[in-house]
């Protein structure tokens, strides 16, 4: 399963991002959602094309597209652009394409660079503090159920993006002397203070 958090940061407090921004996470079908880092305006074009290229897809071929096959698309859009010889800029834009497969309901996590190179992956981060949350993942990934799935994704969240200080069964903090919030997650439930 993947689970998004997009939280930002003001005066020491921790706060959902307000719904005027850019998104970083969409849907771009049903079955598929995509999370970018790099240039917005690069993502807003590259979101409508892909978008319309699932819906095209869907009309001709009357099945949903794989996660696979629209990351292919999202690719070679992406390695066009580094080909055009000066006469337009490379995409700036780095993304993981998730996704269930239609036909049999498999998961499936890509990335791809501004490159247009892609690669399949089990967990991976993308953006800033990308490489600390793929060391993190790396040493603490193992094939779980959706609740386990959601406490590592909040564990790397939390002790890698945000600093928060690690513990036993799952990252707790209180009021301290720090100018961090008093956010608690506990291992049934996440609230916030």
């Amino acid at each position: 399963m993947c689970y998004g958090l997009n939280l930002y940061r003001t005066e020491g407090h921790l706060n959902r991002e307000e719904y005027k921004s850019v998104r970083k996470i969409v849907n771009l079908d049903d079955h598929i959602a995509l999370a970018c880092a790099g240039l917005k305006a690069d993502a807003r074009v590259l979101i409508n094309r892909a978008r319309i290229e699932c819906q095209s897809h869907k009309l001709t071929v009357e099945d949903p597209v794989t996660v696979e096959y629209i990351t292919r698309y999202i690719a070679c859009l992406q390695q066009k652009y580094t080909q055009s010889g000066g006469t337009v800029r490379p995409v700036g834009l780095s993304t993981l394409i998730v996704g269930f497969d239609p036909h049999t309901g498999v998961p499936a996590l890509y990335q791809t660079d501004p490159s247009g190179t892609f690669s399949a992956w089990k967990a991976n981060a993308t953006g800033r503090n990308s490489n600390s949350m793929r060391e993190f993942l790396e040493k603490n990934y193992t094939e779980t159920s959706g609740q386990e799935t959601l406490k590592l994704a909040i564990r790397a969240l939390l002790e890698k993006a945000f600093g928060f200080y690690k513990d036993k069964s799952l990252v707790k903090q209180t009021k301290s002397h720090s100018s961090r919030s008093d956010m608690r997650f506990e291992s049934g439930d996440m609230w916030f203070k």
